[in-house]
């Protein structure tokens, strides 16, 4: 047994549960940083307000927006938008947030 009370076979175990522990709060300030840089965006117009991509998506996709998630691609910033159309499909619509193109429109 080691000074530290941990054996050999026991080290890798307390590393992995030290980097399990950290990384709760690791995600949490990736997440704290794109809200900031996502709100940097939209002041900057770089990115559509959300109100006008909403309206994009239901030119594109009529029905009731169930999810919208604003993410930062090497190609810039996209929002995915999930809605529930009247025949009750999901859909799943991926729109460029500087522009309002519509990339792509799938089955979720």
């Amino acid at each position: 047994m080691k000074p530290n009370g941990l054996s050999r076979r026991h080290a890798p175990l307390a590393l992995l549960a030290g980097l399990m522990a950290l990384a709760p709060a690791t995600t949490a300030m990736a997440e704290d940083d794109d809200h900031v840089a996502a709100r940097e965006a939209l002041r900057r117009g770089e990115i559509l307000p959300l109100t006008r991509i909403l309206a994009v998506a239901q030119r594109a996709e009529p029905g009731d927006v169930i999810e919208v998630e604003l993410d930062r691609h090497r190609e810039g910033w996209r929002y995915k938008v999930k809605v529930l159309t009247p025949g009750g499909r999901v859909r799943k619509l991926r729109i460029d947030a500087r522009t309002g193109a519509v990339l792509e429109v799938k089955d979720d």
